[in-house]
């Protein structure tokens, strides 16, 4: 087959720079229709072909977000290069042999990040390692502990592959880890308007053009992959840094939260300390995930978080009850009510500051960084604060309510006096 009936113009000289072994790190960045991850499939199966020593593994945030993407993604490009009948694809392990060689292709997640380390090869070596929306994970240290696991042992030559939708927010680690210049790193952006419209079909065709007419900061972000911010950021006191162990040693001003999550939305803990005379919060501590029940969750905690007092949804007294009477937990329902979301939000917007460690608290990391009031398609801003993507910031909020409820009473005090 002609390569180029697979891989959209695009990423001709990036393809020919990869078949050369230029670039120990590429990163590809791109909208909706990008092809992005089409383009690092099948590179890594053509890689694999070359070398017959070569595996690779396909990383995601979490293990369960695999097989609807990466997984199927490989499916896809073996069948594209037409040797797919070459290729036994499984589920449990979820993995992929080259029947004739044996070299494998693995998939596994880095919310078990034993999973991801620990892994023996018979023979031949991991050469390629992708991870899938990248700006999902907390941070560039994270990977780093990945990938010098993953790439270990004799000097061959390795490549890193990050692919991802770069968020709206400038101040977003993976936006401003890509603006770094870095020997061997290769950074390539491409949107879908140079890729064959018949791979795209008509309908994303004039989705793209409708958001276009009607919103064009949305189009450009969520089509063309630009860090468009918004200027509407809510949190302007953030600071994403790496939180020591001596810090997290000397924090006494213990607060947890916990917002419920299972099939859609993740769930979230965060454990936190609220530093009064600053008027910080530090993020230190996260469990968050998508399909983790209560009884996993309640497994992940150590000994210093069953004794501490949590504040959790009251949306959801069965689950509450469950980790009480069951799981032995100290949890107790927000009291929330009219106004909560509000108070509490600015609450948090009006601290000093707030310290978030990206590798510690990912998700609370990328959330808090991209919060941002919504546009209406006229162009008018929403007042109201969105219920989306604010999981860890609802932990936050539920955490730490009681210090919430006593600024309001002395602002409504200062408001009457």
């Amino acid at each position: 087959m002609r390569l180029a009936e697979a891989i959209a113009p695009s990423f001709y000289d990036l393809h020919n720079a990869m078949k050369d072994d230029e670039g120990d790190e590429v990163w590809c960045k791109g909208g909706r229709g990008s092809t992005k991850s089409s383009f690092f499939s099948i590179q890594i199966l053509l890689g694999l072909l070359r070398d017959k020593d070569a595996h690779a593994l396909i990383g995601r945030r979490y293990d369960n977000e695999l097989r609807d993407s990466v997984f199927g993604q490989m499916q896809w490009a073996a069948n594209e290069l037409e040797i797919d009948h070459l290729f036994r694809f499984m589920v449990s392990p979820m993995q992929a042999i080259y029947t004739p060689t044996g070299q494998m292709i693995l998939f596994r997640g880095a919310d078990d990040p034993i999973k991801m380390k620990s892994i023996k090869l018979a023979r031949g070596y991991i050469k390629y390692a992708w991870f899938e929306e990248i700006d999902q994970f907390g941070g560039m240290e994270e990977i780093r502990n990945i990938l010098q696991s993953l790439f270990r042992g004799d000097n061959r030559k390795r490549v890193a592959m990050f692919s991802y939708n770069p968020p709206r927010s400038a101040r977003s680690w993976v936006n401003q880890e890509t603006k770094i210049p870095k020997p061997g790193r290769i950074v390539h952006t491409s949107d879908f308007r140079s890729v064959s419209p018949d791979w795209l079909g008509e309908r994303f065709l004039k989705d793209a053009e409708h958001l276009q007419k009607t919103n064009e900061i949305a189009y450009r972000h969520e089509y063309l992959g630009e860090e468009v911010g918004t200027g509407l950021e809510v949190f302007n006191n953030l600071e994403i840094r790496a939180i020591t162990d001596a810090e997290v040693n000397a924090f006494d001003r213990i607060r947890q939260g916990l917002d419920f999550g299972y099939a859609v939305d993740p769930l979230a803990f965060e454990r936190m300390h609220y530093d009064a005379k600053k008027r910080t919060l530090y993020f230190f501590r996260e469990i968050s995930g998508i399909g983790v029940s209560n009884r996993i969750f309640a497994s992940k905690l150590g000994q210093d978080e069953r004794r501490e007092n949590t504040r959790a949804d009251s949306s959801e007294p069965k689950s509450i009850d469950e980790l009480r009477n069951d799981f032995g937990l100290r949890v107790v329902g927000a009291t929330k009510g009219q106004g909560s979301v509000e108070n509490g939000t600015k609450w948090l917007a009006d601290l000093e500051k707030i310290v978030i460690d990206p590798t510690r608290a990912p998700l609370a990391a990328k959330e808090f960084v991209n919060y941002a009031l919504e546009v209406s398609r006229a162009g008018d801003v929403i007042s109201k604060y969105p219920d989306k993507d604010n999981h860890s910031i609802d932990a936050a909020r539920y955490g730490c309510e009681d210090l919430i409820g006593v600024q309001t009473a002395r602002r409504v005090a200062i408001s009457f006096a």
